[in-house]
């Protein structure tokens, strides 16, 4: 990163063509009214705060109400301004120029600058899960001035100008990150932010404590004095808290069977958005270096085995979006709705299995298959598959662990052969979907990334094509062709958008007005009197 007179500023401004600018605001809301706390419930609890070196949903939740991100977005996931205030793109989509808010102060009292800016995007490139693909053709952060900040990239990146949410790409404060060990640095689990909530406490186990920053960039906001972070690991206690009134937000806080209840009591609202900023999806993921699995019509086979709308009826009690494409039904602009399922057929399945050579032995069963599925997965949907398996004589092994656990033996281990995922499609399929179905991004040890240890080198073409495609409707044209090639290659069975539960006290106000959903800032939160 550089510092140049106000000259070159000057000189680098006149190389922008400018192809979007926006300065305007949110839509206007009710008057709020100013006080009181708000007690949330996050499951399960983070083992820091800030979304830096992480993507764990309790990180992305809590973090934004304390670090910002440079621009925020409407439930199209068009951008608005938050520490940035303007920004344009070069023709040739190599550079992004911003245009930072005046007057913004760290919660120490420092000021904020571009060279905050350049520094966290340049810091997200090393060391954030998705930072590192996100800002992969980033050669540069140019600062002329305090309140400009010039990305400069080696190939266009379409995704980037949707990418700066603090959920997604937290701007930190460099004078206490600069020279530190990131991972382990302290302000990760204590932030010192621009936001509208400044970090008070955090007892493990217990609660975090964030309160009102009266500082705060944007006043008259935030409108709440307090908010008090609840860690509940039993979902009938979490249920019971909010019945009772101790707590008044939940996200997937309850049993998807107490749904129904509450939307009969009349103190409460249920919102079922997927908000489009995390895209809610899940599926099951085959392991393709495992020898059965290597063949296309037993892959095949299992799908036709397993009815994924009875899976929605049953375990989601009817409250997901099913999709068969592997980009799901939240992202509308790119989105394959002419992909559907292979036909549920049991007797098919079987026969197919029998034509593979995989007869059943004397006790009806084929052969094994060990199951995996992420925590965030309901462990009833392992016993759904694990049923639908045992109808074509398959022997499903279930295998339970913890999420720590979980990702060592599903990504560093390689031991399972299908496993339920959670791999949200985020708000890009660049940055969410192509490290499923990529053949570069199969890396031992790498969370989240290609399981199947699938490789097409048509697909790889598709979404490389698409990774630099800033013409928006030869973009989704790729991804419509990677969509079909990958779901007639089945590697995978794309489940569909999971419940996404939200519980609110309907006194609780303006608390996801954005794209982001509860992964906002709350600045514009507030609680009825």
């Amino acid at each position: 990163m550089s510092l140049h007179n106000g000259l070159r500023g000057t000189m680098i401004g006149a190389l922008f063509a400018s192809t979007l600018i926006f300065t305007g605001t949110l839509p206007a809301r009710a008057a709020p009214t100013q006080g009181g706390t708000l007690t949330w419930l996050v499951t399960p609890e983070p083992a820091s705060i800030v979304p830096l070196t992480t993507t764990a949903g309790g990180n992305a939740e809590i973090g934004p109400k304390v670090v910002e991100g440079l621009l925020t977005y409407d439930k199209n996931l068009n951008p608005a301004p938050l520490l940035a205030t303007a920004w344009s793109v070069s023709k040739d989509g190599l550079q992004y120029r911003f245009t930072l808010r005046r007057g913004v102060k760290w919660h120490d009292g420092k000021p904020f600058t571009s060279a905050d800016v350049a520094y966290s995007i340049l810091t997200l490139k090393q060391v954030h899960p998705r930072g590192r693909s996100t800002f992969a053709n980033v050669t540069d952060v140019k600062t002329p001035d305090p309140y400009t900040a010039i990305i400069e990239l080696s190939k266009p990146a379409p995704f980037l100008l949707t990418a700066l949410a603090g959920t997604e790409s937290p701007i930190i404060p460099k004078h206490l990150y600069e020279g530190t060990d990131i991972v382990s640095n302290p302000y990760n689990s204590a932030p010192v932010g621009t936001g509208p909530f400044v970090y008070k406490s955090f007892v493990h186990g217990s609660y975090i404590l964030l309160e009102r920053n009266p500082d705060y960039w944007d006043k008259p906001k935030p409108y709440v004095d307090k908010i008090i972070v609840r860690f509940l690991p039993d979902g009938a206690a979490r249920a019971a808290a909010l019945e009772s009134g101790a707590a008044s937000l939940g996200d997937q806080a309850i049993p998807l069977a107490d749904v129904k209840r509450f939307t009969t009591l009349p103190d409460f609202s249920v919102d079922t958005t997927n908000w489009p900023y995390v895209s809610n999806h899940q599926q099951l993921i085959f392991n393709l270096d495992t020898p059965v699995l290597k063949d296309k019509a037993v892959r095949k086979a299992i799908s036709q085995a397993i009815d994924v709308n009875a899976l929605n009826r049953i375990v989601w009690y009817g409250y997901g979006q099913v999709s068969a494409a592997a980009i799901g039904t939240a992202n509308t602009k790119y989105h394959d709705a002419g992909i559907r399922y292979f036909p549920y057929d049991v007797a098919q399945a079987n026969a197919a299995l029998d034509a593979a050579g995989l007869k059943r032995g004397a006790d009806g069963k084929r052969f094994t298959l060990r199951l995996l599925f992420n925590p965030f997965q309901d462990a009833r949907a392992a016993d759904f598959v694990r049923q639908s398996l045992a109808r074509i004589g398959i022997d499903g092994e279930i295998e339970t662990y913890d999420f720590a656990t979980y990702v060592k033996k599903a990504y560093t281990d390689r031991a399972f052969d299908i496993t339920l995922e959670a791999l949200s499609n985020a708000f890009d399929p660049t940055v969410g979907v192509q490290r499923v179905f990529w053949s570069k991004n199969f890396k031992i040890g790498l969370p989240f990334s290609n399981a199947a240890h699938y490789s097409n080198p048509e697909v790889d073409r598709l979404l490389e094509a698409a990774s630099v495609e800033t013409d928006e409707a030869k973009r989704r044209q790729l991804f419509i062709q990677f969509q079909q090639i990958v779901h007639d290659d089945v590697p995978s069975i794309e489940f569909g958008a999971n419940p996404n539960i939200t519980i609110v006290s309907k006194k609780v106000k303006d608390y996801a007005p954005t794209g982001e959903g509860l992964r906002g800032n709350f600045a514009d939160l507030y609680i009825q009197q």
